[in-house]
């Protein structure tokens, strides 16, 4: 299919050339000259039979969590200055788009710096774009979530997700420990973080505390 493409462009190129360009048969033979030599050139290194290659976009879309954001929705996000902010940068993380959704929520704590909502989503958005990978900047957003509300369960929460994502689960397991410790009983998230317990538990039993030995005397 290559070879054919070629030939016609070349008869296409020697045509117009005839019909447009009214050369001389001086120039109209160093033109057809190029022409031929272009066409050894690529006989030579061109490889007409070899299949394309599809080129991967910059940024593709990969799963997002829905989950994540149901969960955080029950942690104090649904409505207020976050939600539109927030609901914006779910729509970029869905297409694929994770570095815009990251620098969208850095404007908005930016223009709501107070906003714990806002900071955890920041943080959420950081760990997206890094493929699940807790980055330093994340761990800022979700301390400055803390730091603004400290009894908000959504920096805590989210901050054992991302390590659990980067493979830390001795780190998760204390976090979401802790937090479903001061948890109450009738806290909307406390059942999903039980499961998610429970399954970590299943998954990598935590290591069982090993009594010190008496010296020997």
């Amino acid at each position: 299919m290559g070879w054919i493409i070629l030939l016609l462009l070349v008869l296409l190129c020697a045509g117009a050339l005839i019909i447009l360009g009214k050369l001389s048969r001086q120039t109209f033979e160093i033109t057809a000259a190029a022409l031929l030599l272009g066409v050894a050139g690529y006989a030579w290194q061109g490889h007409p039979g070899m299949a394309g290659v599809s080129v991967e976009p910059t940024e593709k879309p990969i799963s997002f969590d829905g989950d994540s954001i149901e969960a955080r929705n029950e942690m104090g996000e649904r409505f207020g200055t976050a939600r539109d902010w927030l609901v914006f940068s779910d729509s970029l993380n869905r297409a694929g788009k994770h570095g815009a959704a990251a620098n969208y929520l850095r404007n908005g704590v930016k223009e709501h710096p107070e906003d714990p909502d806002l900071w955890v989503g920041l943080g959420n958005a950081l760990v997206v774009h890094a493929d699940g990978v807790i980055t330093p900047a994340a761990q800022f957003a979700f301390q400055k979530a803390a730091d603004l509300s400290p009894e908000h369960p959504g920096p805590p929460f989210f901050l054992g997700l991302a390590y659990a994502q980067s493979g830390k689960i001795d780190q998760a397991r204390a976090i979401w420990k802790e937090l479903l410790e001061r948890s109450s009983e009738d806290a909307p998230w406390r059942a999903d973080l039980e499961s998610r317990l429970a399954a970590m538990e299943r998954a990598q039993p935590s290591l069982p505390m090993v009594p010190d030995q008496p010296e020997a005397e």
